[in-house]
């Protein structure tokens, strides 16, 4: 099974950007579909963005759409959240996910702090 490991969080100020990357390691990264989802305090889970495993196909929360892009490099078992014009609200922790069908995610990594000041 695949193991996931999220970084790139931090503080940024309103307006900034960060991306997040997603080193999978253990099985081959291009046969999982991939997701990132965030959690704030309070709050649930959500999916942030989607991405089949050859990166054909997309998909974005309302929230974030023209502000974030997900992307991954199969080559290098790596996968990453851009993240531009960030919002106090995107405050949470971010996670790394993947499955082998999409939209099923049974693999999770710790999770990554973003924490956007105003």
């Amino acid at each position: 099974q695949v193991r996931l490991v999220e970084s790139g969080g931090g503080l940024v100020q309103t307006g900034g950007s960060l991306r997040l990357s997603c080193l999978a390691s253990g099985h081959t990264f291009s046969t999982y579909n991939m997701g990132w989802f965030r959690q704030a305090p309070g709050k649930g889970r959500e999916l942030v963005a989607a991405q089949s495993l050859n990166g054909g196909w997309s998909n974005y929360a309302d929230s974030v759409k023209g502000r974030f892009t997900i992307s991954r490099d199969n080559a290098k078992n790596m996968g990453y959240l851009q993240m531009n014009s960030l919002k106090p609200e995107d405050t949470a922790v971010y996670y790394c996910a993947a499955g082998l069908s999409l939209g099923l995610y049974d693999v999770w990594g710790q999770g990554t702090q973003v924490t956007v000041s105003s």
